[in-house]
Formats: C-alpha cells, structure tokens, sequence
C-alpha cells in the first residue's frame, strides 16, 4: 500500500514542475542562412513577375498584330488587366 501512495505522490510532483523557463527580452539573433534563403526567395519572385509581365505584354502584342483581340475578347481583357494589375502589385 506504502508503494501505491508513494508513486502517487511523485507523478504529482513531477507534473506540476515543467521546468520552463521564458525569456523575457533581449536581442535575438536571426542566422544568416535564413537571411540568404529570404533575400533568393525574392529574387525569384521579382524574376517571375518580370517574366509574367513579358507574357501578358507578347500575348497582348500577338492578339493585336493578328487581329484576334476582336473575336477573343475575354481572353484579350484578361490578359489586359493582368499586364497592368502587375504594376500595382507591392
């Protein structure tokens, strides 16, 4: 019975100390190869909005050239609203 009541007593014990301590401020540290990773990420995005836009403006220019803007007129106005959407985009 002395086992019992003493084992119970120690699982009390240990889960109600955790043993977490916090941190209250102070300067942290950021890795660098998280500011590389950060600084290819937008890279790649500034390269692939720059080729989206170069898509919409040929798409635009062929549609024009071949006179199709007048019988596909959804698609020319989508791409319209993309190639100058892709301005404003921040």
């Amino acid at each position: 019975m002395t086992d019992k009541s003493s084992s119970v007593s120690y699982l009390s014990v240990a889960m109600t100390t955790t043993g977490i301590t916090q941190n209250t401020g102070g300067n942290t540290v950021v890795p660098s190869s998280t500011s590389g990773i950060e600084f290819y990420l937008q890279c790649a995005i500034l390269v692939i909005g720059i080729v989206g836009t170069v898509q919409n403006a040929v798409i635009i220019y062929a549609m024009v050239a071949s006179k199709q803007h007048k019988k596909q007129v959804l698609i020319f106005y989508q791409n319209v609203l993309d190639f100058f959407t892709s301005f404003s985009r921040s």
